[in-house]
């Protein structure tokens, strides 16, 4: 059969039979006397009336149905088998109602309901509860019975997901439990509330109940519409009605996860209107604000026809967000809009340079590599200014080796002055963090010039590796220049060292590219590492690199908390760690320049030759 083909079904398949031998074996099919009849009745009529009427509750809109609540207080007022009858009709009923489910799903919700409604029978009579009444000497049982029947819900239902996703089951658990646990928990005590409306009075403590949760779900409705009428107008930008900023930036966060996970691949474009200060000069800003909502209005047109979101990225810029878009398909997409966009006419456009409207446009694509989305929106508009400087009216792709990229790191000298600036407080703190943020500097010179590395790379290597440590400015002295092993809450806050660091680079906006360097030196190959347990290639490239290095200079150097090793006890820890905290590609490397600065020391302290380094 094909119901039992995979391990999700067989999982469903096992649970539904065993709940419903379990069902026909606890109920007792007896004839109840008519006014027994009319309370089961009235509580299927409650359970059906709540389900339509689910609370929305903000921001995602999850429902909060009633339902449990009505079972729990028949359980506690009327016993294991009223409730079971209540239970069958009402899930026959559902089913015939709700016929575009389908049938196996209407049977599995049945049978959670029934493992659960007779494991809280249990539990609350071995702990010695008693039915008819709400007393408050049942205050644990029915506390229990109610944690018991959340839990025994979230680990049924936690199973099947994870089945059906492949995940860990605590990751399930804990997604679920946060999803769930606050609107869980207060149908469960609305389960108690009931019970005692029904106690003196159960059909108008029923109807009492039914009323009010009926207006709170039309009240809560209300309430979710005017909240996402608030959320999408918040969303949005007044002029031309696209996504604002901040929302795009929001979207692309959860994209780029998405991207990484999936491993799709997932593109971003920016885009700037050529020569729109001139035309603001000649017709006005009003009509500048037109030709924006015009130029908007085609470019969502041409968006949502290929699922893509656009966003006014602010002033005359734009951003696109293409999902499962590699950088080539997205260049071909946005090359037809610029041809597009030259063919409308615009009013006044005719007296720009081009004759037309016209943008320049540039366009990065996510990696496993990618750090955050600041990077990827700081490459599309690197992208986008190497369009700009060719002569506008261009879609360039990003790339390490672009004219724009080249030019922008010619600037190292004056960016390394500046970065040796800063590193120089240590000289008053913590004069051993200088030296080694000197030494691991002077590797990346020469490993950069072994790697094939380009212009840019080369640079944020060099600059990353002589700040990469500028976050211990944070940490007190007695722990920076303490002898011996560190407490286990001092070497946690020596390891906030780089988030301290990547807050104090995130201010100077000419370095936000060292970032990377700065907060994921400590990552390991292996996912071992701080602050995120990133693996693999997940962690970028040069941060790779400039672990080993980093590695590599405190093992044999003299610090206050380890023994210090030999060169050739450091590069046999470079080996040994080769594929579990270094990245394996670049170690050999790496010893390569070691040996040969070796090589070159030792002949010059023969005295035949200097060391030139």
């Amino acid at each position: 059969m094909r119901l039992f083909k995979t391990p999700a079904n067989r999982y469903i398949s096992l649970v539904s039979i065993a709940s419903i031998i379990v069902f026909l074996v606890s109920i007792d099919f007896r004839n109840y006397s008519s006014h027994d009849w009319t309370a089961i009745y009235a509580l299927v009529g409650a359970i059906l009336l709540l389900n339509h009427y689910n609370i929305l509750l903000p921001p995602k809109g999850n429902a909060l149905s009633m339902d449990s609540s009505v079972f729990l207080a028949s359980l506690f007022l009327f016993g294991l088998n009223i409730t079971l009858y209540v239970l069958l009709i009402y899930s026959v009923i559902f089913m015939f109602t709700l016929r575009k489910m389908v049938w196996w799903k209407h049977v599995y919700n049945f049978s959670i309901y029934t493992v659960m409604i007779i494991t809280a029978h249990y539990v609350f009579l071995y702990l010695g509860g008693t039915t008819d009444s709400i007393q408050p000497s049942n205050l644990i049982p029915y506390a229990v019975s109610l944690s018991v029947y959340f839990a025994v819900n979230i680990l049924l239902l936690g199973i099947y997901f994870l089945l059906v996703a492949d995940e860990n089951l605590m990751n399930v658990l804990t997604g679920m439990l946060k999803e769930a646990i606050a609107p869980y928990v207060s149908t469960l005590m609305l389960s108690l509330v009931l019970a005692t409306l029904m106690s003196s009075n159960p059909i108008f403590g029923l109807f009492l109940f039914t009323c009010i949760t009926v207006l709170l779900s039309v009240a809560f409705q209300q309430h979710f519409k005017l909240f996402k009428k608030i959320s999408e107008k918040a969303n949005r930008d007044y002029l031309t009605g696209l996504n604002n900023h901040g929302y795009f930036k929001e979207l692309l966060e959860k994209e780029v996860k998405i991207a990484k996970d999936t491993e799709q691949p997932l593109s971003v474009a920016l885009l700037d209107l050529d020569d729109f200060k001139k035309y603001n000069d000649i017709f006005g800003h009003i009509q500048g604000d037109q030709l924006l909502k015009e130029f908007g209005a085609l470019l969502e047109k041409e968006a949502k026809s290929n699922s893509y979101t656009v966003a006014r990225y602010g002033g005359e810029e734009f951003s696109l967000l293409m999902p499962r878009t590699s950088l080539h398909r997205a260049h071909s997409f946005i090359n037809e809009l610029r041809k597009k966009t030259n063919d409308t006419h615009f009013k006044g456009v005719e007296k720009l340079a081009y004759g037309c409207l016209s943008f320049s446009a540039g366009i990065a694509e996510c990696s496993k590599e990618t750090y955050s989305i600041s990077q990827l929106l700081n490459q599309a508009d690197q992208a986008m200014y190497s369009a700009k400087n060719q002569g506008k009216n261009l879609v360039q792709l990003f790339n390490e080796n672009s004219e724009y990229t080249v030019q922008h790191s010619l600037s190292i000298e004056k960016d390394l002055e500046e970065a040796e600036q800063q590193l120089k407080i240590f000289l008053s703190k913590d004069v051993y963090t200088y030296r080694h943020s000197k030494r691991v500097y002077q590797y990346a010179v020469d490993f950069s010039r072994k790697l094939n590395l380009s212009d840019s790379e080369r640079k944020n290597l060099i600059l990353g590796a002589l700040v990469h440590d500028i976050g211990k400015l944070e940490i007190p002295r007695d722990i920076l220049n303490k002898k011996g092993k560190l407490e286990p809450h001092e070497w946690e806050m020596m390891k906030k060292h780089v988030t301290w660091g990547k807050e104090i680079i995130s201010t100077n906006k000419k370095l936000e590219d060292l970032i990377p360097l700065v907060e994921l030196h400590h990552e390991r190959y292996d996912g071992n590492g701080y602050p995120y347990g990133l693996k693999g290639v997940s962690i970028p490239k040069l941060a790779r690199i400039l672990c080993i290095i980093d590695s590599f200079d405190a093992m044999t150097t003299e610090r206050p908390y380890q023994k210090t090793k030999t060169f050739k006890e450091g590069i046999a820890e470079l080996r040994a760690c080769s594929g579990k905290q270094f990245d394996p590609q670049f170690v050999e490397p790496f010893i390569e320049i070691i040996e040969q600065r070796e090589h070159v020391e030792e002949v010059y302290e023969d005295g035949n030759v200097a060391v030139n380094s």
